[in-house]
């Protein structure tokens, strides 16, 4: 076959190949997690290598593609409008500064949010390479957004985000406070948050508060049952998790998550 091309999709360096025909339909894709190489029929296999070979690393294999999981079904069979995982992180505080016209103040609050959940989200969605998933602006009925829910190894984590604008942060039981600001209800909030994910997903979820940019995190002793994460040490702090998920339970629960109709 002539004229094929390799077009990416996903995250660069992460996601799939496509080998498309003349006509724009794809005859085998790359899988460079898995360095799987699925071939639609085995006639273009020779043409298909060929014009994958510059991006082949390690010891790839080839072969018909593999039987699609349950998760998998699940995905295709999402509408779009229905798929949270193309979220961006804060993408609802990008279009209140695009349309929105609050005043100066709330303006520079806005960006400072922003910037924060874009810095934990980036964290976050990094964190792909380990097995873990990430989405954002996760709709909690009767609680608004919540900033991000990742499903890993070590199971899931409801994350809201506070930005620590180069300040000290203080969590308490029922309060956070960052530099000389009133207190947040920050740790009343995400622990409700994940007790609604735990109600919809039916498994265990762990709340966590993420501060970004803080010059230091002083957390009460008493605080026993919220993760806190800081962008630098986030995936190191979550490596020291015990791991209780296998990664066709991490489909699973990220494809149930992803779905709207779930938190509907």
């Amino acid at each position: 076959m002539r004229a094929l091309k390799v077009l990416p999709s996903g995250r660069p360096g992460r996601g799939m190949l496509y080998v498309n025909g003349p006509d724009g339909r794809a005859v085998a894709w790359y899988d460079r997690r898995t360095n799987r190489i699925s071939v639609l029929s085995d006639d273009q296999r020779d043409a298909v290598l060929a014009a994958l070979r510059p991006y082949l690393t390690g010891g790839w294999t080839v072969g018909p593609p593999p039987v699609p999981t349950a998760a998998e079904l699940r995905r295709l069979a999402l509408p779009p409008d229905e798929d949270l995982a193309p979220n961006r992180p804060g993408e609802i505080l990008i279009g209140e500064l695009a349309y929105g016209t609050p005043g100066s103040r709330a303006r520079h609050r806005l960006r400072q949010d922003l910037h924060a959940r874009q810095r934990v989200g980036a964290e976050l969605d990094a964190l792909e390479a380990a097995d873990w998933r990430a989405l954002h602006d996760v709709p909690l009925p009767g609680l608004g957004l919540l900033d991000h829910l990742l499903v890993g190894p070590s199971g899931v984590l409801a994350v809201r985000t506070v930005p620590g604008r180069r300040q000290r942060a203080r969590i308490g039981d029922l309060l956070l406070t960052v530099g000389r600001s009133e207190p947040r209800p920050d740790p009343r909030w995400i622990r409700r948050a994940a007790a609604c994910a735990a109600r919809l997903l039916t498994a265990p979820v762990t709340p966590v508060l993420a501060l970004a940019d803080a010059s230091r995190v002083e957390v009460a002793p008493t605080v026993r049952d919220i993760l806190v994460l800081q962008p630098p040490t986030a995936a190191s702090t979550l490596r020291g998790i015990p791991q209780c998920l296998k990664p066709p339970d991490v489909e699973a629960l990220f494809g149930l998550a992803r779905s709207l109709p779930t938190w509907t």
